[in-house]
């Protein structure tokens, strides 16, 4: 039993060592976003500052000439926009073909599936004439509208949706129940780590998203959080200081959403390939 116990402790140890290994250039970032200029790079590494400037270089990203704040809200508003309606979407385009019983259903899941061999750069012209056309360009709307639904994360719903078992669906069928309400209060609520997995994967892709951003947009008070960071570097190339401040701060939203959804997220993948 002592032995057991002892390798399971020794586990644990180099476990913590090899997390330990991997955060810490979050550690180092931390680090240097609270010191003076000529302490980021001195050697040995300074993991605890010697001379504090949190507040100046928090003062310099929020306050400063570059409208950070701007680009915080509107990389907040796009991505919880697109992730509320890709869990829509997403959820009844899953439910559809996990659950329900129409002509061609395989035959059009694969059609969808092909269409996520194609990659997004070779599509890029067409979706600009399309958003020009439309007359929304240089628009947030052009950005939710193209990111509204994803056949990625269809696919896991599917996946996921198929471990749930039939019985329900027919059970509520009986009593009544049709596919709206079987897929808003069965279904749904069944599939609470894989909405919570889509959302999370959601968020973190249009959070960092940079391409389309940047095409698409040109008025900067419309910019995200990737293209405010860009200025930072064009403005502050030599003040890394100030540019770890602004990407400590760009992470907060991140960081908090995986931290409260983890265990969903961890859920959510290894249902995701369960077929029932």
């Amino acid at each position: 039993m002592s032995t057991k116990i002892m390798t399971k402790s020794i586990i644990t140890v180099c476990i913590g060592l090899i997390s330990l290994l991997f955060i810490s250039p979050l550690i180092w970032m931390l680090s240097a976003a609270s010191k003076i200029e000529k302490d980021v790079m001195t050697y040995p590494i300074q993991w605890i500052p010697q001379n504090w400037n949190f507040i100046e270089n928090f003062k310099t990203v929020w306050m400063g000439s570059i409208p950070f704040g701007q680009n915080y809200f509107n990389s907040l508003k796009i991505s919880i926009i697109m992730t509320l309606l890709t869990l829509l979407f997403s959820s009844m385009a899953g439910f559809s073909f996990a659950k329900l019983n129409f002509p061609y259903k395989n035959l059009m899941f694969i059609l969808l599936l092909s269409f996520y061999l194609v990659p997004s750069e070779s599509t890029l012209v067409p979706r600009f004439i399309m958003i020009k056309w439309l007359g929304i360009y240089d628009t947030h709307a052009a950005l939710i509208l193209m990111g509204a639904f994803s056949i990625a994360l269809t696919f896991l719903m599917r996946q996921f949706m198929l471990s749930i078992h039939h019985e329900y669906l027919e059970a509520a069928k009986i009593d009544g129940a049709g596919y709206l309400r079987i897929y808003w209060q069965i279904v749904l609520p069944m599939a609470k780590p894989i909405v919570a997995t889509v959302g999370i994967l959601k968020f973190l892709w249009t959070w960092n998203d940079y391409q389309n951003p940047l095409i698409f947009l040109m008025n900067r008070k419309l910019f995200t959080i990737p293209l405010g960071m860009g200025a930072f570097k064009d403005e502050y190339a030599t003040s890394y200081a100030v540019t770890m401040m602004a990407s400590v701060s760009a992470i907060i939203p991140l960081v908090i959403i995986f931290i409260i959804l983890q265990k969903q997220v961890i859920n959510g993948i290894a249902g995701g390939g369960v077929k029932g």
